[in-house]
């Protein structure tokens, strides 16, 4: 029987349905920092102070509305990488001293950082920025093109982390 029809005794009828496709899109990068694990989750769970300072021209409009420091903090900014929007996060700290997570609190983007040791007194961090896309033809477009945008933003806001931790260890 083709997909859409349904039998029910001698009736047949044609069901539509809305099928929704959405794609999950990932964008992920990293770095080494030559500074402990400690120090640079310490650099990146500072909201109020150090955090705004590795955010590259991308982000606009930052602001602290809650907290400050690591789990609980909400921060409001937009970014623009392809086109602009605002976002409103909140800090989680899945795993306090390797892992932070801001989700935002309007939609599914979500933007993790996982810091691990690497090469002694060094650090591994890898940013993953991941939401659900669009569907149809813009959603194609976005799995094409969004990623690598976004990977770029934060790959800059890596080298800044790194000038900037790096200059203070």
């Amino acid at each position: 029987m083709p997909a859409g029809f349904i039998l029910e005794g001698d009736k047949t009828e044609t069901r539509t349905e809305e099928v929704r496709l959405v794609a999950h899109i990932k964008a992920e990068t990293d770095t080494t920092i030559a500074a402990s694990p400690n120090v640079v989750y310490e650099f990146l769970a500072d909201y109020s102070e150090r955090h705004p300072r590795i955010l590259t021209p991308n982000f606009s409009d930052y602001s602290v509305e809650e907290g400050g420091q690591g789990a609980g903090t909400v921060v409001r900014y937009r970014l623009r990488a392809g086109r602009e929007r605002p976002y409103r996060m909140r800090v989680e700290e899945p795993e306090r001293g390797s892992v932070i997570t801001e989700r935002d609190m309007d939609s599914s983007f979500t933007t993790t950082w996982e810091l691990s040791p690497a090469n002694g007194e060094s650090t591994r961090v890898r940013v993953t920025v991941e939401w659900d896309g669009a569907s149809g033809i813009a959603g194609i477009f976005e799995r094409l093109f969004a990623p690598g945008g976004v990977r770029g933003v934060y790959s800059g806001v890596l080298e800044n982390l790194k000038a900037s931790v790096e200059g203070t260890s």
